[in-house]
């Protein structure tokens, strides 16, 4: 057997380092009104939000008026943009939602800001109006917010030497953008500060954006803050941001029959994220800094809405900034992308404790929303974000204990009318019925306590007998006609279901059950949900999207990301039957940093570990850090890698090629609606 050549070998570790994250960057759909052939409101679901708006003071201007209170400016058209053109943001987007409700000039200017299309619930779109209110804002003297640049707020502090900044959006180029525009109106100032409030990238992805190639910027950050935010979404990536394309909505046309807003704000903006390491680290409530000139109290909060999450307050402004712990929307405990289950519990006292800490706050501003003056408001709206997930987890025990399953409890639990009637405890991106769902799974897990749901059948398996045990494919495909003419959409969808997956093919079948959740989307309130069913609509219609979301833009990001968070991701990507009776090791060892990383492959389980190499192990890998972040956003590509110097491996390169032949590679686009 001949033995692989030097330009081969690089190619062995170019393979490996594209199967780590195996991205690529997604072609967008048509998603220009019309485009995607969803089907309109029925007359059904016409009543059915026409009796929603019955239940909700939908012409209270109070909202409004606070969101555009102290605008100083508003962009003629924020549409953001990647130097070679690819689109990262677009406001003039959702210039419909304001369009849609100006065409009848016969209304009242009260009816004005209620008024919906059928296809859209009534109270999302009110919240979609709110938050399609943009620009930059004076929240009270020395304090200033840019909004509808991002799905978040950024907030800026008048410094004593500049602008300390509060949570610089996800990309670069949307907080470039802000930024810029801040000068524009408020003059040339410089960052002194950076506050990041928590781990999740929209509050800190665009940190370069407004830094630039400044030295002297301070970093503050929660504790735990960098593990935090460099790992999320690492180990478990890409089934993450599969199913973040429904939450989200990526694929969906902006128009009253598409997305309309995620309820926490427009949508996730694109383009270049990165991270600043922490200079300071807050890691107790009740820290005081004095940060460029400005008095801060902080108040630590992990495990709330973050893992790592603060919020704080200007003694000399006598403003509360609750960063993501409080919203202008009941925020779910568990989120549709999938993530780990938050703590309703500890999350209501992280509020309960902010109203014990900051009694005399007059203003309240937050990294999503507009802000709120007055005390005694401030104070209601704090007392009622708090209740809402201490009684969403109250309730949901007290109905386990009654013998209750996680479906009838999500199903039977309302809010009272003191909650409910709050615009910011109304469900526009988590909801109570997966909240409620969150905090059972948090105690007992999946497992309802029912026999028949210890091993159930998978579904193609079960969806066959169920057809077949109902008739046959027409008999279902008739009693769901009838119950769709029927409005009965949530029955409809769950039978539909079991024909699709037993009958993938059938396209009435796929129609159907696309028109009912075309319907279903019209109905929600919530932001996320109205994307998931309008996602699926449009899946089983024209099938997956050819690729899932890029990383190649991710580079200054990865650049800060620990190496064994990649090297889990190898872990799970080993097919454990082949992997049978394998035993490997490989070391890598990173030359610029002086880091070695050991694989061992063993009983089908692949450890890693940083150190020494293993003399025996089969073959070696040197290679930059550099490069292979290169390789892993495929910027470096087959060409490179076979004639850089920063690649060489030594050893068995044969048993490197047979490890590669364990490795699945993950399906990025995998199907949801469809087996």
């Amino acid at each position: 057997m001949s033995v692989p050549s030097a330009p081969y070998r690089r190619l062995l570790l170019a393979t490996l380092c594209s199967a780590l994250l195996a991205c690529q960057d997604e072609p967008p759909r048509d998603t220009s009104p019309g485009s995607q052939g969803n089907s309109p409101a029925t007359a059904a679901t016409a009543r059915a939000n026409a009796a929603f708006a019955e239940r909700l003071d939908l012409a209270d201007q109070r909202d409004f008026e606070d969101a555009r209170r102290g605008l100083i400016a508003a962009p003629a058209a924020l549409d953001i943009r990647m130097a070679d053109g690819t689109p990262v943001w677009n406001m003039p987007a959702y210039d419909f939602i304001d369009g849609a409700a100006l065409e009848s000039a016969a209304l009242e200017s009260a009816a004005l800001e209620s008024a919906a299309p059928d296809s859209v619930n009534p109270s999302l779109w009110r919240q979609a109006r709110l938050n399609n209110i943009h620009g930059l804002f004076e929240v009270t003297e020395g304090v200033y917010q840019l909004r509808g640049f991002d799905l978040s707020n950024m907030s800026l502090i008048d410094g004593e030497r500049g602008w300390i900044v509060v949570d610089p959006l996800t990309p670069r180029e949307t907080a470039a953008a802000a930024i810029a525009f801040a000068r524009e109106h408020l003059g040339p100032r410089p960052v002194s500060a950076v506050i990041f409030t928590h781990s999740h990238i929209d509050h800190f992805g665009g940190v370069l954006g407004v830094i630039g190639e400044q030295a002297d910027v301070e970093v503050i950050a929660p504790q735990g803050f960098l593990q935090e935010a460099t790992s999320e979404n690492v180990l478990a990536g890409t089934t993450m941001s599969r199913r973040a394309m429904y939450m989200y909505g990526s694929q969906l046309e902006r128009s009253p029959r598409g997305h309309v807003g995620s309820g926490l704000g427009k949508a996730p903006a694109l383009g270049s994220p990165g991270i600043a390491v922490p200079t300071r680290i807050v890691d107790h409530t009740g820290q005081r800094l004095v940060i460029d000139g400005v008095e801060f109290v902080f108040q630590n909060a992990p495990g709330s809405e973050a893992p790592a999450e603060l919020t704080f307050y200007l003694p000399q402004q006598k403003a509360f900034c609750g960063a993501e712990v409080v919203s202008r929307n009941l925020h779910n405990l568990y989120t549709l992308r999938g993530a780990r289950v938050r703590d309703a519990l500890l999350w209501s006292h992280y509020i309960d404790e902010a109203i014990g800490l900051f009694p005399d706050a007059q203003v309240y501003f937050g990294s999503h929303h507009w802000p709120l003056w007055g005390n005694a408001d401030i104070i209601d709206f704090l007392k009622k974000q708090r209740d809402g997930y201490k009684y969403i987890h109250d309730q949901t025990l007290r109905l386990a204990a009654q013998g209750h399953t996680p479906r009838e409890i999500a199903d039977e639990l309302r809010l009272p009318d003191s909650l409910a009637s709050s615009f910011p405890n109304r469900g526009y991106y988590g909801t109570v019925k997966h909240n409620a769902r969150a905090v059972y799974q948090r105690y007992f897990g999946w497992y309802d306590g029912n026999p028949a749901n210890l091993d159930p059948l998978p579904p193609v398996q079960s969806a066959r007998r169920y057809v077949d045990a109902m008739g046959g494919a027409e008999a279902v495909l008739a009693r769901a006609r009838a119950d769709f003419d029927a409005g009965d959409y949530r029955w409809v969808a769950e039978l539909l279901n079991h024909l699709v997956f037993a009958q993938p093919d059938n396209r009435a079948a796929r129609e159907l059950l696309a028109r009912t959740y075309d319907q279903l989307g019209y109905q929600a309130e919530s932001g996320p949900w109205r994307d998931v069913y309008l996602s699926g609509a449009l899946e089983l219609r024209q099938g997956p999207p050819s690729a899932g979301i890029g990383i190649a833009n991710a580079a200054d990001l990865l650049r800060q990301t620990p190496l064994e968070e990649f090297f889990k991701v190898v872990a799970v990507m080993v097919d454990g039957q082949k992997a049978d009776g394998e035993e490997l090791v490989f070391n890598f060892d990173f030359t610029d940093l002086g880091q070695v990383h050991v694989l061992s492959l063993e009983n089908a389980v692949l450890h890693h570990r940083s150190g020494a190499p293993d003399p025996a192990a089969n073959a070696t890998v040197r290679i930059t850090h550099e490069m292979f972040l290169k390789l892993l956003t495929r910027r470096a590509g087959v060409r490179e890698t076979l004639f850089s110097d920063e690649v060489s491996l030594q050893g068995r390169e044969l048993d490197l090629l047979r490890f590669f032949t364990l490795l699945d590679t993950p399906d990025e686009v995998f199907a949801i609606v469809t087996p």
